[in-house]
């Protein structure tokens, strides 16, 4: 009955010590026990409380570096995928500038090829109208020929007494026939000299006609169209008035 009593007294420190309240002061020993297991139960609450905080502690660098990890993978599969995008685009923009290429050589070759044939074609036509046209002047020709063996004949047979109109009557046809085909005889004597259709190889000092007047036709020029085949080779006067300008002339009109 004693031992169990005892029991009784030890159990009811304990528990006014996990409530707060005093123990009784006629009991040292079981106020001391209380004491010792009060200690002992905040020390295992505290080394609970230390573990676990350790275990936060340790965890917390290893959840910290896998975000770091995470984000260099992903900073690393970026600038790979950026390399590959890139590197296809440079790819599609080599074969477009290929392609591109490759069509506008086969156009310069299609244009090379039609400039040949336009240009051989453009000389042939050249050269067959040349051939026309001296085909014509020649056939229009011939008969001025024929008269001037005719004039031969006849002098030879006849005498020389009637060469001169028939010399006179085969140029004047042999002219007509160039007039004919387009050629104009430049004969300017007694008009105003002009460098474009005549070259003046002398000039004769003259007062009463204007100065820079043609005074005689060495040599006839000849043009064919507008073009001066052959300029005139004249003497110019010089020392006579002005002559008057364009202008004047209406004037006084």
């Amino acid at each position: 009955m004693a031992k169990s009593g005892k029991d009784d007294a030890v159990s009811i420190p304990i528990d006014d010590a996990n409530t707060g309240a005093e123990a009784p002061s006629s009991s040292p020993t079981c106020a001391n026990d209380s004491a010792t297991a009060a200690d002992a139960k905040l020390a295992a609450e505290g080394a609970a409380a230390e573990a676990l905080e350790a275990e936060v502690l340790e965890g917390e660098p290893e959840e910290a570096e896998k975000p770091a990890e995470d984000a260099e993978d992903a900073e690393g599969e970026k600038p790979a995928d950026d390399a590959k995008a890139e590197a296809e685009k440079a790819a599609a923009e080599l074969a477009a500038a290929k392609a591109e290429a490759a069509e506008w050589k086969d156009k310069f070759m299609r244009l090379h090829a039609e400039w040949d044939t336009y240009r051989r074609r453009t000389n042939e036509q050249r050269e067959a109208e040349k051939v026309r046209a001296a085909e014509k002047l020649v056939t229009s020709l011939l008969p001025v020929i024929d008269d001037f063996e005719r004039t031969i004949d006849y002098a030879e047979k006849n005498g020389e007494g009637e060469l001169l109109g028939g010399v006179r009557a085969v140029h004047s046809k042999f002219v007509g026939v160039l007039e004919k085909d387009g050629v104009e005889v430049i004969d300017p004597a007694g008009e105003a000299f002009d460098a474009l259709e005549a070259q003046a190889v002398a000039t004769v000092p003259d007062t009463e006609a204007f100065d820079e007047t043609v005074h005689e036709v060495y040599q006839k020029g000849y043009r064919l169209g507008a073009k001066v085949i052959r300029p005139a080779m004249v003497t110019v006067t010089t020392g006579g008035p002005k002559r008057p300008k364009p202008e004047e002339d209406e004037t006084e009109e």
